[in-house]
């Protein structure tokens, strides 16, 4: 099968940074699917391990935690599908990624694709939507439903993939009034169009921000970019017993009793948790992604794809690794086909 790796940690620039190579075809076993892959979308996390794995000559690293795709075949244990469904999942950072004609994942974090949408809008979703719907509901602890309340969440970096969907999540799930950031017109209207109440400049400062808005402290905040820089500014507009959920990585250390005068609780979001330590409720993730395949495709819940770069091929690849790290980027980036 064709796929897409690398051997050395280099410069995006460089053409040796991904390569194309032809690799054998997996045979799926116990739990395990084979997914004829259709469609892949790139996550700040593709570039990061990019950067930071080697691999070898003789098994270079495949990336891609994000596909859409068709099962072709199932490992003797496989309850949830069969051959010929199509599918929309995120993979398992331990294991050899989506970049590739096929790849194996297990089924209890695969779910069924919308079917309202195509493979490549699909492909936008997955990673994402299994991080927002952690950190605000199983980290956050964010209660489902429309119940009244006075209750804000402020969703630092808005615009992103995981911003995309999170804003989402919570306008149609829950009555929290939904403040998002961004910094550029084109990303304020990116934000409002997906169910912010506000958006605010994280250029400047939040608090100050918060208080031109008239919420000058808010319940719940979900920090997805620059948690570290924005710290001293999350610890001044939290609420007393506010909570707080960071899924980035820090440069520098955090100060968390900056937290403490205001009872406030930290949470750390990783949404390969469950896969990577095969966790006793990993099917949690299958089930979410069914439940945001129905919002999908009863209309209340958009792809967050924002720009589709054509068929995966090593150059195109390199385009999008190169988008991601210029950190400007709205929405998921996606390609489809080899």
């Amino acid at each position: 099968m064709k796929a897409i790796g690398y051997v050395e940690s280099l410069r995006i620039s460089d053409e040796r940074a991904l390569f194309e190579f032809d690799a054998p075809k997996p045979a799926p076993a116990g739990r395990d699917l084979l997914v004829r892959v259709k469609a892949i979308s790139v996550n700040p996390v593709d570039t990061k391990v990019r950067k930071r794995r080697a691999g070898t000559k003789e098994a270079p690293v495949v990336l891609g935690y994000d596909a859409a795709g068709i099962v072709e075949a199932v490992g003797g244990d496989v309850t949830l599908f069969k051959p010929g469904d199509e599918v929309y999942y995120a993979g398992d950072i331990t294991r050899a990624g989506s970049n590739a004609e096929f790849q194996l994942v297990d089924e209890r974090i695969v779910g069924r694709k919308p079917r309202s949408l195509d493979f490549a809008s699909a492909a936008a979703l997955p990673l994402t939507t299994i991080t927002a719907w952690e950190a605000l509901f199983d980290r956050l602890k964010i209660r489902v439903g429309k119940q009244p309340t006075a209750d804000a969440i402020l969703i630092i970096g808005a615009a992103g993939g995981v911003g995309s969907i999170a804003v989402q999540l919570a306008r149609r799930l829950t009555n929290l009034t939904i403040i998002g950031t961004a910094s550029r017109p084109e990303t304020h209207d990116w934000v409002r169009q997906r169910g912010a109440h506000h958006v605010i400049d994280h250029r400047k400062k939040l608090s100050e921000e918060l208080a031109r808005i008239g919420i000058p402290q808010v319940r719940y905040i979900f920090s997805i970019t620059q948690t570290d820089r924005h710290w001293d500014e999350i610890a001044a507009s939290l609420a007393p017993q506010g909570e707080v959920c960071m899924i980035d990585d820090p440069a520098v250390p955090l100060d968390v009793m900056k937290l403490k005068g205001k009872a406030g609780a930290l949470h750390i979001e990783m949404m390969f948790a469950r896969s990577v330590h095969r966790t006793p409720d990993m099917i949690q993730q299958h089930k979410l992604l069914g439940e945001v395949a129905d919002l999908v495709d009863d209309g209340l819940v958009k792809t967050t794809l924002g720009t589709n770069l054509g068929r995966m091929t090593a150059a195109n690849l390199r385009q999008a690794h190169a988008q991601l790290e210029s950190g400007t980027t709205i929405g998921k980036i996606v390609l489809e086909g080899f």
